[in-house]
């Protein structure tokens, strides 16, 4: 039988990262998330795994590197300033096509910023963030058990598609308690890795890099990474949707956002207001057809993010200009209140414009 705990979000992220079969973490610590390499530092030799403090962000994306390309499952975590230095070896690891996933427990930014809890790193994580044309898979929980199933999602899908992908929570998350219902912790069938450099035995060489010379050798490694994320876009967006087929107004969110927006929504509802919620479960793949959908019926839409507005542009993008897509932010660790939200939501109801 499964057991119920209560654990702290950043303690999810590495008990669920260790059931999922993670055996290699690699980090530095940096506020808000160090529990996660506390954590790890501690439960890795229990199971047969190895726990590194790299000397730096940049070292410990590099072993990443070095433990996916051997065909562990590996991981590192960190916080938004340290992810900034860790975007160069994610680039590499996405040309060199290795699974692996990298937690960013996001605090208030610009620079050093503050330990708070902010969701400023959205266009990191969804566009990119270091050089090239590459993508991460985004998974953004909205409670500690969602951290937990989320990141057995993040190992299995990176595997699946030979590609890094990120779980994108905020400092609140990390730092908030609740009961969790945990996976038997048991023997995993890993999928094959043929590919991996695990030393040349009956077989021809592994060659693991992201390099390309002749420029029509790596216009042919792109066209391969876009037809993979084509294929993800297909087939791995997941959002919760709650009852936005009756609304008049949508409130997009996602996180933390999602949770106060939740509670906002059950207030307005209570009041004959038809409102509904779409909370984004991957950031990237973005779910643009069902925005794009609801835009096409005639839904507006209010984007509520701990941010100056960066998920908006996503939202703009996907319902074309066909209806409005109104916006509610606070900044760099500020947290909207239910209040503050069920204000938003009002207003918007009410129709009296956009700010």
């Amino acid at each position: 039988m499964a057991e119920r705990v209560m654990m702290k979000g950043n303690e999810a992220i590495a008990e669920g990262a260790i059931r999922a079969g993670c055996r290699c973490f690699f980090g530095y610590p940096i506020t808000p998330q160090n529990e996660v390499p506390e954590y790890m530092s501690r439960r890795m030799p229990e199971v047969g795994g190895v726990f590194i403090q790299a000397e730096s962000e940049v070292s410990a994306i590099n072993m990443v590197y070095g433990a996916a390309g051997a065909g562990v499952r590996a991981m590192t975590s960190s916080s938004s300033p340290g992810v900034s230095l860790k975007m160069e070896g994610i680039s590499y690891i996405a040309g060199a096509e290795l699974p692996c996933v990298i937690v960013n427990v996001a605090r208030g930014g610009p620079g050093l910023g503050g330990l708070t809890p902010s969701q400023a790193d959205y266009f990191q994580a969804t566009k990119g963030g270091g050089h090239g044309d590459y993508r991460l898979i985004v998974f953004a929980p909205a409670s500690v058990q969602e951290i937990i199933d989320l990141m057995f999602e993040a190992f299995v899908t990176a595997d699946k598609y030979r590609n890094p992908a990120m779980v994108l929570a905020d400092g609140l998350l990390g730092q908030m308690m609740e009961p969790v219902v945990m996976k038997e912790l048991a023997d995993l069938k890993m999928p094959p890795k043929p590919w991996a450099t695990t030393g040349m035995v009956e077989r021809a060489q592994n060659v693991v890099n992201s390099l390309g010379l002749v420029g029509e050798d790596l216009e042919k490694i792109n066209q391969r990474l876009q037809q993979k994320y084509r294929e993800i876009e297909a087939n791995e967006i997941r959002f919760e949707d709650d009852g936005t087929a009756d609304a008049d107004l949508v409130v997009v969110a996602y996180g933390t956002s999602a949770r106060i927006a939740k509670s906002a929504i059950a207030k307005a509802k209570a009041e004959g207001k038809k409102v509904g919620l779409l909370r984004l479960i991957t950031l990237w793949p973005f779910p643009k057809q069902k925005i794009a959908e609801l835009a096409k019926a005639g839904k507006e839409f209010l984007v509520i993010e701990m941010s100056a507005g960066q998920m908006i542009e996503d939202v703009q993008l996907a319902s074309g200009g066909q209806t409005p897509v109104h916006f509610y932010g606070r900044l760099n660790g500020a947290i909207p209140t239910v209040t503050e939200a069920y204000q938003a939501i009002m207003k918007y109801m009410t129709g009296k414009g956009v700010e």
